[in-house]
């Protein structure tokens, strides 16, 4: 029985699609229909139940796709563990991020990380959904937030925080913005998430917790165009510091209440490097996971 076919069957339980699984490997879907046929007349086994429009596992197939799968896994982390002894990391790994921290963050530092690993290629989702790692066979993922729960394994790879910024020239033709609640005078840019359009919560240096109401008549996402708005003077926004820090230093913008620390949700967030839970990392994930830690700043957080 060959292990290819094996892991095609794999594919198309998760996937539950023969189209979808010819597009990933760029194949026609007759080759794939074609496989499972000869798996499952090889078994003496019905594995799908097919419908002209649908597709699914039958109670035979269930079974044995939860005996296979974890041997396919095991048999892919023996091949990578021999490849280890005789060469450097090397195949594709597939990567999700957030779009604007995905831009501006991780692929400025792809030309080093290529250098570096030549033998790896890189397949990148930029999306601000939570991708499914394990459907979406996707090796990492780099979320931003709190602490990552559930059945994943996470890695910090640097503390985030935000700041109020604003245009000089907005700042310049509007009602100073001398304490958080003066930003009640003024209307906000907005980010869409729920919870970052109606309350800022800000605390100063002693501690002391305050939460804003805001108001705003511009909503925009992703981050990015919450910076371009405010770059253009339209308004104050909440923004984290890896995305506005180089535009304060140039003068573009200002960090109005450089004495408050401030959010939406938490202090304490941060970007994580997410992988599904396994007992075995592959190499080109390790190194990944390395370089990123070594090359993204963790940067000032305020106190």
């Amino acid at each position: 029985m060959d292990i290819k076919t094996l892991e095609l069957f794999v594919a198309v339980a998760r996937r539950g699609s023969f189209a979808a699984v010819a597009r990933e490997r760029d194949v026609d879907p007759s080759s794939i229909s074609r496989a499972i046929s000869e798996l499952e007349a090889e078994l003496g086994l019905r594995l799908f139940q097919r419908t002209t429009r649908s597709m699914a596992l039958t109670e035979a197939g269930d079974l044995y796709l939860g005996r296979l799968e974890p041997l396919i896994e095991e048999l892919g982390h023996a091949r990578e563990a021999a490849s280890q002894i005789s060469g450097a990391p090397h195949g594709l790994l597939r990567v999700t991020a957030s779009v604007t921290f995905g831009q501006m963050r991780i692929l400025p530092l792809l030309p080093a990380f290529r250098a570096r690993f030549p033998d790896i290629s890189i397949e990148f989702l930029f999306t601000d959904e939570n991708v499914n790692l394990v459907s979406e066979r996707m090796d990492v993922a780099i979320r931003l937030g709190p602490v990552v729960e559930g059945d994943l394994i996470a890695a910090k790879l640097m503390d985030t925080y935000y700041r109020v910024v604003a245009s000089p020239t907005y700042l310049g033709a509007h009602p100073p913005l001398k304490v958080p609640t003066d930003l009640q005078q003024h209307r906000a840019l907005l980010f869409t998430l729920r919870a970052y359009r109606t309350t800022w919560l800000f605390r100063d240096e002693e501690g002391r917790d305050e939460s804003v109401p805001i108001a705003g008549d511009i909503t925009l996402s992703p981050a990015g165009s919450l910076l371009a708005a405010a770059l253009l003077g339209l308004g104050p926004a909440l923004l984290p510091h890896w995305l506005v820090d180089d535009a304060i230093a140039m003068g573009q913008l200002v960090d109005v209440f450089p004495r408050h620390r401030v959010t939406a949700t938490t202090f304490e967030t941060a970007a994580w490097l997410v992988y599904p839970s396994r007992a075995y990392l592959p190499s080109k994930v390790r190194v990944f996971a390395d370089f990123l830690k070594e090359n993204l700043p963790n940067g000032h957080r305020k106190r």
